[in-house]
Formats: C-alpha cells, structure tokens, sequence
C-alpha cells in the first residue's frame, strides 16, 4: 500500500477514535519516562477513550500515580510532536523489541508472518527528536496539536492477552472528548455511577455479599436482598403465567450427553462445571442453560397439533465456569438465576408467541422504569459457527425483522450476534444515566428441535417438527439486579422495596398506639404490580433521638417512614415521610388519619 492510500485509509477513521489512539502512545511516552523499565503490551482507542497493558516490573502502580501520569504526559503534548509513520521487516521488529527489553512486543511480532512488513509510530518533534517508537497499524492525528481534553481515570488488572494463566498487568485508562464541554458531561456521570455502583450499595443496604471461602462470583444474598430478587422473579413469572406459560422444575445436574445432544457441549464445553460420581464414575454437569432440559419435559409424551403452543418456564440457577477476572459484582457471576421460558410452537404460531413476549416485556420495563428500549436483531454471520439448514435461517431472520417492525420496535441489525442454534431479538434498557444494558431476549431455535427428535401430529396426521422459542424478561436476575440497583440509586419503587415501610417512635409513650398501626399495615396488601405479598415493614423504637432514626432509615433508602408521637396517638394520625425525588430535599410530608392509611399505603 502506498503512503498516499494509508494516508487516505486513516481520514477515514473516525477523527475521535485517532485522537484516542494517540493518547494512548502518549500515555506509553510518558509511562516509559517515569518508569524506564516498562514493558507495554497493547493500547488501543476504546468507546469515550483509551488504555495500556503495562508491565510496571516491580512498581506498583494505583490511582495515586495517574495524576503524576497525566502532568506527564501533557509536558509531552506540549513539546509539539509529529506522529511518523515507518515499516519495518519482519526481523527488524524483532530486534527492536529485543533491544528495547520489550518482551511483550516481542511476541506479538513472533506470531506475525516472517514476510509481513511491520509498521511503526514514531512521535517526533518538529527538531527532529524522537520522543517515544511503538509498534502499531494506526491510525494516528498527524501531531500533537489535534489531541482535544483528556484525562486519565483508573487502573486496573488485565491478564496478558485475556489468558488468566498469563502474567497480570497494569492497565491505565483515560478518557478523551473533542470538547472540554463532552469531557466535563461525561465525568460527571461517572461520578454518579460510582454513587450508583450496585457493588457499594449492595453493601451499604445490605443486600448481598461475597465469601471467599464461598467462592469468587457466587453472590450470596441476605434476607432483604432475597425479597428483592424474589419480588421481581415473581412479578416476571406472573406476567407469563398470565400470558398461558406454566412453571416446571429441573434438576442442577444432568448428564453430559444432554449437551452433547444439544450442541452446547461442543460450543460451551469449557464453561462447564464438571461433576463426577463417587458411585460409578459417572459424568455430570452443573446445569449452565435450561432449554435441553425443557426440550425433554415436552419430549416425554406425544404431542398434537391441538395442544400447540407449549409454553413452559422456571426461574431456575445455572453455573457458568467464568474466568476470575472477568467476574464483577452481580453483573458476571458463576452462578446465574435465569427467568427462563421456552414456548414449543408451529411455524405458523411464532409472529403471535413473539408479539406476546415483546408485550411482556414491554410492560416490566414500563413498570421498573425504563421503558425506553432498543431492539438488537442478531443474525449469523458467515461463520461456521452455527448450527442448522442456513435456508431455515434466513426464514427466521426474516420473521424476527417483521416482528420487530409489526411491533414498532426501534431496531438495529447485527450480523454474528446470534446464537449458535438461531436468530434473535436482545432488548436494551436504558438506565437513570444514559447507559444501555441489554436485559431482555427473544430467540428462535429451529436446531434442539431437530436434535432432540421432537415432533407434534398436525391436522394431517403427520409428525411434524415444533419450533422452540427461548425468552428471558430478567435475564440472569443477579445481572438485573445490578442494573436495577444502579438505575434507581438504591431507591427503589414502593412495590420492590425489600423494606416498605418503617415506624419511627418519638418516644416511649406511644407502645400502644404503634401496635394499632402495625395491625392496620399487617391488613395492607398490595396490587401494584400485583398481588404478591403484604406489606414489609418494621419498627424503629430505640431509644435514639428521632433525628437519628429518619438518617438511619433514610441511609437505608426506605421509601415510607411512619412518624408516631404523642399528639399523632391523641389524634389517631399517623405523620407519613415519603422519599420523592421532585420534592425539595427529597421527601414530601403529610399527616394520615388511621382510619384511611391502608388505602392510602395501597395506592403510592
């Protein structure tokens, strides 16, 4: 390639992405200045920035020293530097990386082709001194007048080349805006997420926790976090057994063949669990998915065309043999609750089953608060990947885009997206701050069916093969719950919270008078969403002044507290603290008759 086709190769890049991709070789610079015996491994322009895997050596490097990065680094932009383009051959590179000590480089240049010519990226300032060489494709800004607002943000661990058998690096992220105005936006919502990060505020409301002795990415969760997740998995297998699915129950083992049988084993055979047993030697599973096993529930007797569709579903735990460094809090664990369901349908049934499941879906997100919500259609890609008649293919991924367009979905395509077995609609939520967290799926599955040998007699007497539809509204509910807890900050609504209410005694005198409130609450039961369970709530009679228990039960993000004094007992009201974040300072208050607080409970 010509240096006049590379150089219009790289304007085509997105000007924002070349910027970040500066910076990190600005950041390598400056790393390389303060710490001479660095080793780099690869850095490149992500979404909002950039990073480097680093080998410090020794060092050891924090959020401390970032800082002390970024002064660096800006000593370096303000040298004013030319980003040169060079190649070098095959054993030239290695070389190089030999004698700079770079071993990292080393061998991501062995695994290259002894004929390929290698680029290189040298920052050169305007009177010829270079500043700092690495090894890259580019694309680059021409010099450092181009670098916009920058900053660096956090460090974390990284296995080298995602191998968690490989040595752990550093890695150093920054961000990069074309405006101070974009950079300014974009940390301040950061500094709400960590506000919001569900991993400190399942500890501060004491919802869940980890044990190492329990294992890494194996949530365990206490009393107020078991309502939390029991509410929602209830209210998400109300919405389908409304909507004719019925539960079933399946074991957490299951012989190997299944997925063999199946097409997981070969695809997924490495995040299997393996159990063995002690009796005969036999191979077993944790069970990592359901749908085999629903598979078999419909296998077990014949089927006709006059029961169609079949619709089962189970909020059931799987196990997922995840790598350790790619666990984090709720959002990726080894252990997974699936609000799982698999409807067994004709081919002439699945425009309506897909309808059905998008409305469902529709109304959860509706009522947990984030009803904007994008559709992914993931198709197959060339690959071979993928199981089944490419032919049969085609025609689901054409059913699933007149679905989507039928249904009014905001939609994009996404070739390779799909699953091994077929095509798919995976809905993304749009939380408090912007951010977009795929939660819901809808998938299609023409290949168990055929695997499995399943089949129904039609109108005609024949057998004829069902198709299976795969739907989740959750998800995994432990990767719901971190986005919910994100998205309302804790805060959750009056008919989620694992805690509703909270009786806040004045003082000792009022024992009798709270004893008729707590019998009024025992009576409340709640419609909203549903009918799923009384009222939750407890009594804070300490001897604590009653300022310090509105901080305790606001810390602990109540959404009703109950003020009971001597005059509320006199009167037979009760003085109601409601959390509401459109009132000034974030509560409302109002005085309740006895008499008329069950309905108004029952209608916040």
């Amino acid at each position: 390639m010509s240096k006049k086709q590379i150089d219009e190769a790289e304007l085509d890049i997105n000007f924002v992405e070349r910027m970040r991709h500066t910076l990190s070789h600005v950041m390598a610079a400056a790393v390389k200045e303060l710490y001479p015996d660095a080793k780099f491994g690869i850095g490149p322009a992500i979404d909002n920035g950039f990073y480097y895997d680093i080998d410090f050596g020794d060092a050891k490097i924090s959020d401390t020293d970032l800082p002390r990065i970024e002064k660096k680094m800006r000593g370096i932009i303000q040298r004013k530097f030319e980003m040169v383009r060079s190649e070098k051959t095959r054993e030239e590179a290695l070389n190089w990386a030999i004698s700079d000590g770079q071993t990292l480089k080393k061998e991501l240049v062995e695994e290259l082709p002894a004929s390929e010519t290698i680029s290189f990226y040298t920052m050169t300032t305007k009177d010829g001194k270079e500043v700092f060489t690495d090894l890259c494709k580019g694309p680059h800004v021409e010099n450092s007048d181009e670098i916009g607002p920058f900053k660096l943000i956090r460090v974390a661990g990284a296995y080298w080349r995602g191998d968690e058998k490989r040595e752990m690096l550093t890695r150093l992220y920054g961000v990069a805006f074309e405006s101070e105005d974009e950079l300014d936006a974009f940390l301040k919502r950061q500094e709400e997420a960590k506000a919001r990060d569900h991993r400190k505020l399942g500890k501060e409301l004491d919802l869940f926790t980890f044990s190492d002795l329990v294992g890494a990415g194996l949530p365990l969760f206490t009393p107020r976090g078991t309502v939390l997740r029991d509410v929602m998995a209830n209210y998400s297998l109300s919405l389908r057994a409304r909507a004719g699915f019925s539960r079933v129950w399946t074991p957490h083992i299951t012989k190997v063949d299944l997925y063999k049988a199946s097409g997981h084993y070969a695809k997924f055979g490495d995040e299997l669990f393996m159990v063995h047993s002690q009796v005969n030697g036999e191979e077993f599973a944790m069970k990592p998915m359901n749908c085999p096993h629903h598979a078999q529930i419909f296998a077990s007797k014949p089927r006709t065309y006059k029961e169609m569709p079949v619709r089962y579903m189970e909020a059931t735990t799987d196990y997922r043999d995840e790598k350790t460094g790619e666990l984090g809090g709720l959002s990726r664990v080894r252990s997974l609750t699936q609000d799982d369901s698999h409807v067994f349908c004709r081919k002439d049934q699945i425009k309506g089953e897909i309808q059905q499941l998008v409305s469902i879906i529709r109304e959860l997100y509706e009522t947990v608060g984030m009803s904007k919500l994008r559709a992914r259609l993931s198709y197959r890609s060339d690959e071979d990947k993928y199981l089944g008649d490419p032919k049969l293919w085609e025609m689901a991924q054409g059913q699933i885009k007149e679905a989507a367009i039928e249904n009014g979905l905001d939609f994009f395509e996404a070739e390779g997206e799909a699953a091994f077995y077929g095509p798919k609609i995976d809905f993304m939520a749009e939380d408090a701050i912007g951010r977009e967290h795929q939660v819901a799926t809808v998938q299609l599955d023409f290949v168990q069916p055929d695997r499995f040998g399943l089949e129904f007699t039609n109108e005609k007497g024949e057998k004829e093969q069902p198709v299976m539809i795969h739907h989740a509204t959750l998800g995994s509910i432990e990767r719901f719950l971190s986005v919910f807890i994100e998205h309302t900050a804790g805060w959750f609504p009056f008919w989620a919270a694992p805690e509703q209410v909270r009786i806040l005694t004045v003082n000792d005198q009022v024992a009798d008078y709270v004893s008729e409130i707590s019998e009024v609450l025992s009576g409340v039961v709640l419609d909203k969403p549903l009918k799923y369970n009384e009222l939750r709530f407890t009594i804070d009679d300490s001897a604590d002044s009653l300022g310090k228990k509105i901080r305790r039960a606001t810390e602990m993000k109540i959404p009703v507290a109950l003020i009971v004094g001597p005059k509320d007992a006199a009167s037979k009201e009760v003085s109601v603290r409601i959390h509401d974040e459109k009132a000034e300072g974030g509560s409302r208050e109002e005085k309740v008759k006895l008499e008329k607080l069950s309905n108004y409970l029952q209608n916040l």
